[in-house]
């Protein structure tokens, strides 16, 4: 486990298909129909089966599915100290579709402490062996930020946190508190997955921030500034990576545009090790932005959809890693699906079975490409 670090040559985002068992148990204990004690035990039983098949499909990273979770992002979000769980009149809105309508709501001060997600993930950390490391992902610093003035949330968190540095600088110190409880526990990889880049590169976003007087680049490195606070003293054997996306919600998408508007600040600035960057169609634009990603820094190459369950042409995707390679060496190069597979409970329009045909993919054509 010590000589594994993230991210690596073929390697998967995070989330999976939530199977059956789950979403039952889950249904029935909102019902009031199990306890909580008996909904873990089933979780604790299908994370431990998704585990097993991780590492029978030769993958180094090996994570929880996010089988615990409603939301890739709010689930974690409510874990805080002065975070409320809420429901709006209506969800985002998807290309084609609504999502369900939870939300978070600050109503004291933001602070990190007992997070349970500590706890979830020392359930991981048993199962790691010389061939793989547990992988804890969260929503970023910046998409807790954006969550907290969407929409109306806005009047809320200004009226409990008036002075905006200060919340900049709690949500900080919150994650700091959680990055250091994890890495306490054993935790050598975190991935910040963030959506907040992704909706930068939309022109319908860019039009709707310059309509309300807002320029693209300071609210960009405001979340960047609030990114690396986030990330200040973490040790140097930790892993921190992060995923940039456009949405991933039962196989419809929130944005599209390619990377060029926020490439010269995330890719150059961002203290993380990785990016794992969505390419799996045209709404991503081309790889010339990669030219920015800072020296000594990976990409893990999206162009593998998990939002259908079409397989790929082997030969075209080695093609469009050789092209990346025009711009980022191929060493510093590395393979994924674009997102993960079920990013809220509702998952993506695509089988158990195929979801692992995607995953085969990947890692056969990494070692193709890199070798074994």
């Amino acid at each position: 486990m010590a000589t594994l670090r993230s991210p690596f040559r073929y390697d998967f985002v995070g989330s999976f298909l939530r199977p059956q068992a789950i979403k039952t148990a889950r249904a029935e204990f909102k019902a009031g129909e199990i306890t909580r004690e008996q909904l873990t035990a089933v979780e604790n039983e299908q994370i431990t089966l998704l585990i097993e098949k991780q590492k029978r499909a030769g993958y180094h990273a090996i994570t929880d599915g996010e089988f615990r979770r409603s939301y890739w992002h709010l689930d974690f979000m409510w874990g805080f100290a002065g975070i409320d769980e809420i429901e709006l009149d209506h969800g985002y809105y998807f290309q084609g579709e609504e999502t369900t309508h939870g939300s978070i709501r600050v109503s004291g001060k933001i602070s990190g402490e007992n997070h349970p997600f500590v706890e979830h993930y020392k359930f991981v950390k048993q199962f790691e062996d010389e061939n793989c490391i547990a992988r804890q992902t969260m929503p970023a610093p910046a998409q807790l930020l954006a969550e907290l003035y969407r929409e109306d949330n806005g009047k809320n968190t200004d009226a409990v946190y008036p002075d905006h540095e200060q919340l900049l600088q709690d949500i900080a110190a919150a994650y700091r508190t959680v990055i250091r409880d994890l890495y306490n526990a054993g935790c050598r990889s975190i991935q910040f997955d963030d959506c907040t880049w992704g909706m930068f590169c939309d022109p319908n976003y860019q039009a709707f921030i310059a309509q309300a007087g807002v320029k693209l680049e300071d609210q960009a490195n405001e979340y960047l500034r609030l990114n690396n606070l986030a990330l200040e003293g973490r040790p140097a054997d930790l892993a921190l990576t992060t995923h940039v996306c456009r949405g991933n919600y039962h196989s419809t998408w929130a944005s599209r545009g390619g990377y060029t508007p926020i490439a010269p600040i995330l890719f150059a600035h961002e203290n993380v090790d990785a990016f794992y960057l969505e390419f799996d169609d045209e709404r991503s634009g081309n790889f010339e932005p990669l030219q920015y990603v800072a020296e000594g820094k990976k990409v893990v190459l999206g162009l593998i959809t998990t939002k259908s369950p079409r397989l790929e042409d082997k030969a075209a995707v080695i093609a469009r890693i050789h092209e990346a390679e025009k711009y980022i060496p191929l060493d510093r190069l590395c393979l994924s699906p674009q997102c993960g597979f079920a990013s809220c409970e509702i998952g993506n329009k695509l089988t158990d079975l195929e979801q692992w045909n995607k995953l085969k993919l990947v890692k056969e054509i990494a070692e193709e490409v890199w070798g074994k």
